[in-house]
């Protein structure tokens, strides 16, 4: 293997590792929701930098699969979980 190929690839490992741990290291927190609307019944789990952006996405997560179109989408997002729990990474 030429060394101008090792280099790049040593370069590309790093720099594939770097964003891995980025987006890894963010994660603080992650909860698992559960969502009941209009007789439907998701659940969902989510991680993210602080306890409410992990239930705020899958509580999003959940709705997606049980409502249709973006109203429903909207309304869902709004009601109240049938159950959250979170916990630290």
């Amino acid at each position: 293997m030429k060394r101008g190929n090792a280099v790049t690839l040593v370069v590309l490992a790093a720099l594939g590792a770097f964003l891995l741990w980025s987006t890894l290291s963010s994660q603080r927190q992650e909860c698992t929701v559960t969502v009941a609307f209009k007789g439907r019944t998701n659940t969902a789990t989510a991680s993210a930098a602080s306890e409410g952006e992990a239930a705020h996405q899958a509580q999003v997560t959940a709705c997606g699969t049980i409502a249709q179109g973006m109203d429903e989408t909207i309304a869902c997002g709004r009601v109240e979980p049938v159950r959250r729990t979170c916990r630290s990474l």
